[in-house]
């Protein structure tokens, strides 16, 4: 089982990467034609809102659906909805609407792939092992933060957009042929999932039902809530504070020195596995992360902006490493679907 998990997640990394060319080239091109940092913001809320909205039926449909097959399926939209912008702009035709729309499919697919994903990381890995699992997953998302934002506009200079995104769209096709390649086992029903039995709608209430139960779940969801909101809220701005007083070759730059914290972190993550009580990791660098924060809005100094964004990025990975192993320890197999939605609305930090 270990070995699908290893292909599995070279295949993720390979879309993770792509994914993360596209998401800066798009933000750029968006705030280079409009100079709004609203609208720029916007991609994010279209990538974020619908699946947050969707998420509670998509992790029901999870549970009842082969996992392989859902992200199967989660690849393929998004990676045509990836294509249709690079028609659209091959075709001079491209409207920021239409990459807000582009924007709400893909959110829609993430809300069915990433907790499909993570349900199934479950019963490839050990328990004793989730943690440094975790760190695995994340180093995808750390190559995406370090490398993504200088490589794009590399490629931006040499092939244009419609070449990047085409590399996003290849990725995709990557990452769908290691699917194709392996089978997930399937999990056995516990003795909640066959209370929960019934209507899509029931069942999709259940994975609220199973948490509010629950008060220690019930606390880490709003303790993420809350924090999330706040570091989320800052999140949107840095690209748009940057672009103020840098070029998009130094922003580049930053954002690559600050995602490399997020690398790290996530190699320590995967070797340490975090510590024995995963809520004391969730707290303390939670803690540290804010502080972090706070010194990247003290003055508009690049270093210290690359430093405090390091560090961020660097306690991502450990917050979100110790948090899901909780998630995954304590809620069966075969009811991960609907609970591990709700929880990567809250639980996964805005990076």
């Amino acid at each position: 089982m270990l070995q699908v998990f290893i292909i599995t997640w070279f295949g993720q990394i390979i879309s993770l990467v792509g994914s993360g060319l596209t998401g800066f080239t798009l933000g750029l091109w968006v705030y280079q034609r409009t100079g709004s940092a609203t609208q720029f913001a916007l991609i994010s809320f279209f990538a974020t809102l619908p699946g947050i909205i969707l998420s509670p039926i998509a992790g029901a449909l999870i549970d009842r659906w082969e996992r392989r097959w859902t992200m199967i399926i989660s690849d393929c939209t998004a990676g045509l909805a990836t294509l249709f912008i690079v028609l659209l702009l091959y075709a001079n035709q491209l409207n920021i609407w239409q990459i807000y729309a582009a924007m709400c499919v893909i959110s829609i697919c993430t809300a069915f792939q990433y907790p499909a994903y993570s349900a199934a990381v479950t019963l490839l890995v050990p328990k004793q092992h989730l943690g440094r699992a975790s760190g695995m997953v994340q180093i995808g998302e750390g190559l995406a933060q370090i490398g993504s934002p200088a490589l794009a506009v590399i490629l931006v200079s040499i092939i244009k957009i419609e070449g990047v995104l085409l590399i996003d769209f290849a990725s995709y096709l990557f990452a769908l042929a290691t699917l194709l390649t392996i089978k997930f086992p399937q999990p056995n029903t516990s003795s909640e999932g066959y209370l929960s039995k019934g209507s899509l709608k029931s069942e999709a209430a259940y994975g609220w039902t199973y948490i509010v139960s629950r008060p220690s779940l019930l606390g880490l969801l709003v303790f993420f809530a809350g924090s999330n909101f706040l570091v989320g809220t800052v999140s949107v701005l840095i690209t748009p504070m940057l672009l103020a007083f840098v070029s998009s070759t130094t922003l580049g730059l930053v954002l690559s020195i600050a995602g490399s914290g997020m690398l790290v972190g996530s190699i320590v993550m995967s070797v340490w596995g975090g510590p024995k009580q995963c809520i004391l990791g969730v707290l303390g660098f939670s803690f540290l992360q804010g502080v972090c924060v706070i010194c990247a809005g003290l003055r508009p100094d690049i270093s210290l902006i690359a430093a405090a964004g390091f560090g961020g990025f660097f306690c991502s990975p450990l917050i979100n490493g110790c948090s899901q192993a909780i998630w995954q320890r304590k809620v069966p197999p075969d009811l991960q679907g609907r609970v591990l939605v709700i929880g990567r609305n809250s639980v996964m930090t805005n990076d």
